[in-house]
């Protein structure tokens, strides 16, 4: 028997094997979780309903998270499957490419800031308000994915640094407010992986490469290794822990120079 036998988990930005949410869904599953899965459009729902039908799941819906109205139909339709929601693994961001290159004074817009700060932060505190009705009385976890960049100025992470700081914030601020019911709030700041989501951002391969021979561990983390500090952190085991940051990115955080 898993550690999160009998959980139930929402599991938001899986894309593919590759992504960091599917790293996070394929090690809740395999501790015993149920998980529904979430996509952003129609180009994406056939490729998400595969990754469910290996997590055993059958429950995937719609999740544009520009909308509020979107993030409330979620958590409707998830009320019609399940009674009760333990956790929430919110892998979700976005930044216009155009912003992820070049001198950040040089390349931010208005709008670019916008979207960064709407899609990457506020959706998250917007589901954690949402959620609440199915997440009562279950001391349950709300779980999001940041990086280095919300801390340090990291080349051509831009307006997304910006973005990831306010979703630390954001983790702050929801650990204290939803703490007295019960809910903990985190987040994993992981090292560099080569997902979808990563291949947008400017020479993104020759950061991976410095964080690999630099790294303690002269290695980069893997999706799985994210996976299981989320399976954890999700889990009655983490009970005593809210309102942190967990770095999982084989030590690159504590160098000072390479």
């Amino acid at each position: 028997m898993g550690f999160l036998q009998d959980k139930r988990i929402l599991v938001t930005g899986v894309a593919s094997h590759r992504s960091i949410a599917w790293g996070c869904a394929a090690a809740m599953r395999r501790e015993g979780a149920e998980i529904a899965l979430t996509y952003q459009n129609d180009k994406l729902k056939g490729r998400v309903e595969e990754l469910a039908d290996q997590l055993d799941s059958d429950i995937v819906l719609p999740l544009d998270v520009s909308t509020d109205w979107q993030i409330a139909h979620l958590f409707g339709t998830l009320a019609e499957h399940w009674d009760g929601l333990d956790a929430i693994v919110h892998s979700i961001a976005y930044a216009p490419k155009q912003e992820l290159a070049g001198d950040y004074g040089e390349v931010l817009t208005r709008d670019g800031f916008t979207a960064a700060h709407e899609i990457s932060s506020y959706s998250f505190g917007a589901m954690a308000k949402a959620s609440k009705p199915l997440m009562a009385g279950r001391n349950g976890a709300l779980l999001t994915m940041t990086f280095i960049g919300s801390v340090r100025a990291v080349p051509n992470y831009n307006v997304m640094g910006l973005a990831k700081a306010s979703l630390e914030a954001n983790v702050r601020y929801l650990a204290a407010s939803l703490g007295p019911e019960g809910t903990r709030v985190n987040a994993i700041s992981s090292g560099p992986i080569h997902t979808l989501a990563a291949s947008g951002i400017s020479h993104f391969r020759s950061m991976l490469k410095q964080v690999e021979r630099h790294t303690p561990m002269r290695r980069a983390v893997t999706a799985e290794e994210v996976g299981n500090a989320a399976a954890f952190l999700c889990s009655d085991l983490a009970s005593g822990i809210t309102g942190d940051v967990l770095y999982v990115d084989t030590g690159f955080h504590i160098l000072g120079m390479g």
